[in-house]
């Protein structure tokens, strides 16, 4: 996988909820190390302060499982080189993980069914944009970003995601992206975990045409 993107967001005249005509705007995108952690926990931050203020949600309301288990998780996708920034300049105001090992509950059960866990996929987790930079459709550029990646690099066919389980908004969002909600996973064998809602969608179905954003460099 490489470890550097230039991106570059595109003006786009509809406003669905997905982008705004807001100008143009340049981005780097790179791997991000675990003594960027402070930026990746400030983007959380600072969502769950939106969320508590505009949403009907109690996602990250409380950090997950705990606060030391949600730091430990973070830092775990960093040391690990799973998770990616993209800056402003000296700014991080974009964050996506993804990661080829399926999700676990706290019990160590993986957390999608049974019979779909043969299916070639890369998961995607923690996709945040700073609010500042809403808008310009950098949450759709990624999510494009992450199936080429699946493609490109793993040959995998899907990309998945488990979103918070009372976050309708963002269910939607997702759909809107062109994922499909996997409703054939039994909720008593997940426990408490928070994330029940399960996404997928074919690497192959790109919604913001990232290539006009991103420019791969050496």
């Amino acid at each position: 996988m490489s470890s550097f993107f230039t991106l570059s967001v595109v003006p786009n005249t509809l406003d669905k909820g997905d982008y705004g005509s807001v100008g143009s705007y340049s981005y780097a995108l790179r791997l991000a190390v675990p003594a960027e952690s402070s930026h990746v926990r400030r983007l959380v931050r600072e969502t769950v302060a939106w969320l508590r203020t505009s949403k009907d949600t109690d996602q990250w309301r409380e950090p997950w499982p705990d606060a030391a288990g949600h730091h430990e998780r973070i830092l775990n996708d960093l040391f690990k080189g799973k998770t990616w920034l993209a800056w402003d300049g000296s700014s991080a105001v974009a964050t996506i993980t993804v990661d080829t090992e399926e999700p676990l509950i706290l019990t160590g059960q993986p957390l999608w069914p049974a019979h779909r866990r043969d299916e070639a996929a890369l998961y995607v987790r923690r996709v945040i944009v700073s609010r500042r930079y809403a808008g310009q459709g950098l949450g759709a550029a990624l999510l494009d970003w992450a199936a080429d990646v699946a493609r490109r690099d793993h040959g995998a066919s899907l990309i998945r995601v488990d979103v918070w389980t009372t976050n309708t908004a963002l269910h939607a969002y997702y759909e809107r992206q062109g994922f499909t909600p996997c409703t054939d996973q039994d909720a008593r064998d997940l426990a408490d975990y928070p994330s029940q809602a399960l996404f997928e969608r074919e690497v192959n179905q790109s919604g913001s045409g990232f290539t006009r954003f991103f420019i791969e460099n050496a």
